[in-house]
């Protein structure tokens, strides 16, 4: 039962460490149990994350009813919805290192015996369960939850919202006053963004691969639906000790396909992509890019969720929640449901007490009926992304785009052209140098496809980038693209006015560039210094793998 924790607990040899054991306050009851980490990213500085210290609290409490020790820890995070446009945003990926270097560093260092991670924002999840995975102890994630919608005007309201009426504002369509009345009313309070942007997604995912409690994944932040969520912890974290069942032995390729099942039909978010490579990566899976394309084919996009859609993750919670759906999915054949989870169950057998979804409701269309054949996360390869990228195309936008170069070297440039009105109609707008090194951090392009959208161009220009796409970016945007310009990728040689195509049914992507001019303009290119020379973004730069293969940084 104290399979690690008897080192320091138990061990004759070891008098300092119980000694220090007793002096922060153990019983001896509590010396004698399974020690429990519970991981908290909680902090005051964000919504997503502003509650987690206190659902961690009622986890520690939960598990010492069922005769374990609980012991809190915190870790960082980052707020993309606060640093995003920003020079922070640049620090958004490599957060993900950070949570799980640090998770893995205290269970370890401390020989605790299993791990609850209490997570929020986006790179918690990734980052929580590659920590799960390189411990491989009885481990589960626990998902604080969506954030209620705000309201202004009558019209629902969320993160998204106040991106998009900054691209209106300065389009000139949106007054200052109602401007400032969507900002205030965006986020009431505790909770993730509401869409199924990032966090939502990786949630959603994560619970499918097993890792989470049923359902997890779709209760609201604030709620009592959500204590009574975390109340489950203490025993299921019992039940996992007693089988020793660790995530090795539930994490398989399937696990994965289901995942990515799971989020082609939801409309999740193309940063799943990403975090779903470093996750097959830590979890030894053969896992490739490949892999997301073929799953995309066959699976289609049934979910009327924003960001390109209407509803919000309170209201798919209204219908039946993420349960509901992967149980939908189950019965028609798309998802696997003899997965072993967390629970020492199957999927199929976690959701034979919870309901389906309920008749008549308008979020999830019948497979006979989607929104779209096929998945919207297309992986396209070409001469302009010849390691391939990820576009996010539901198909509202159209499926293929042809249009003139608008050159840009880094997202501040980008944003700054779109406010002075140089993006118009029929532009492919290219944000080159924001790659896993050029940013370095890959940060995310949301201001600049917001105002695009906020300003009425939505289906009349599309952007392309090496950075990546918040899970709340809609419109016809292809990011990932790989190599990055920082490593002399083509689309470092793009120049303005040049014609550029993209094809999301045969999925390339193609500079209409002869060869020879390309290779006139590489001999001419100079490789620019790194944008930083010290601190951790330099040492995230020096290391960081292509996005292709999912910004890992372990594989030096």
């Amino acid at each position: 039962m104290k399979k690690y924790s008897h080192i320091v607990s138990n061990n004759p040899s070891q008098p300092a460490a119980k000694a220090m054991l007793y002096g922060i306050g153990l019983s001896e009851k509590e010396l004698n149990q399974p020690f429990i980490g519970i991981a908290s990213t909680g902090y005051e500085g964000n919504p997503c994350n502003m509650h987690l210290n206190d659902l961690s609290t009622e986890i520690k409490e939960n598990i010492g009813q069922n005769n374990l020790t609980g012991l809190i820890f915190n870790t960082i995070g980052v707020s993309d919805g606060i640093s995003m446009g920003t020079p922070g945003m640049r620090y958004s990926l490599p957060s993900r290192e950070v949570i799980a270097d640090s998770m893995e560093t205290v269970v370890e260092g401390l020989s605790y015996d299993g791990l609850v991670t209490v997570v929020g924002c986006d790179k918690n999840m990734p980052g929580a369960l590659m920590a799960m995975l390189r411990l491989n102890r009885p481990s589960i994630l626990s998902y604080g939850g969506t954030i209620a919608s705000g309201k202004y005007k009558s019209k629902k309201l969320d993160i998204v919202s106040a991106f998009e009426a900054w691209g209106e504002h300065v389009s000139g369509k949106l007054e200052k006053n109602d401007f400032d009345c969507i900002i205030k009313n965006a986020c009431p309070g505790a909770g993730a963004c509401g869409g199924m942007y990032t966090a939502n997604t990786m949630a959603s995912a994560i619970e499918v691969m097993g890792f989470t409690l049923p359902n997890n994944s779709s209760i609201p932040a604030v709620s009592k639906e959500k204590l009574k969520d975390i109340d489950r912890i203490g025993g299921a974290m019992k039940n996992l000790i007693d089988l020793d069942l660790k995530p090795l032995d539930i994490i398989s390729k399937k696990s994965f396909e289901n995942a990515m099942v799971l989020i082609t039909a939801l409309g999740g978010s193309t940063n799943a992509v990403l975090h779903l490579l470093a996750i097959a990566h830590t979890a030894k899976i053969d896992f490739k890019l490949d892999d997301f394309q073929k799953i995309s084919d066959k699976t289609p996009f049934l979910a009327d969720l924003k960001p390109s859609g209407k509803y919000l993750m309170e209201d798919l919670h209204e219908v039946g929640g993420t349960s509901a759906v992967i149980k939908y999915l189950i019965e028609k054949g798309l998802i696997d449901g003899s997965c072993i989870t967390v629970t020492g169950k199957s999927l199929s057998e976690n959701l034979e007490e919870f309901p389906d979804l309920t008749k008549d409701q308008k979020i999830i269309r019948p497979i006979e009926e989607p929104i779209k054949e096929s998945g919207h996360i297309r992986i396209l390869k070409g001469n302009l992304a010849k390691d391939g990228a990820v576009a996010k195309i539901t198909g509202k936008e159209g499926l293929i785009f042809k249009g003139k170069a608008r050159v840009y070297n880094s997202e501040e440039e980008a944003n700054l052209g779109i406010k002075n009105r140089q993006v118009v109609k029929g532009d492919v707008v290219v944000i080159r140098y924001e790659g896993p090194m050029g940013g370095p951090g890959m940060p995310e392009m949301l201001k600049p496809t917001s105002a695009i959208v906020g300003a009425g161009l939505g289906k009349d220009v599309a952007l392309i980038t090496d950075g990546r796409f918040s899970g709340g970016t809609h419109g016809f945007v292809v990011g990932h693209i790989s190599p990055e310009a920082q490593k002399g990728g083509t689309i470092a040689l793009i120049e303005n006015g040049d014609a550029i195509s993209i094809d999301a049914i045969k999925n390339t992507i193609t500079l209409e560039v002869s060869e020879d001019i390309l290779k006139e303009r590489k001999s001419k290119w100079i490789k620019p210094n790194l944008k930083v020379s010290s601190g951790s973004l330099y040492k995230y730069a020096k290391c960081v793998s292509s996005a292709s293969i999912g910004c890992i940084t372990d594989n030096i």
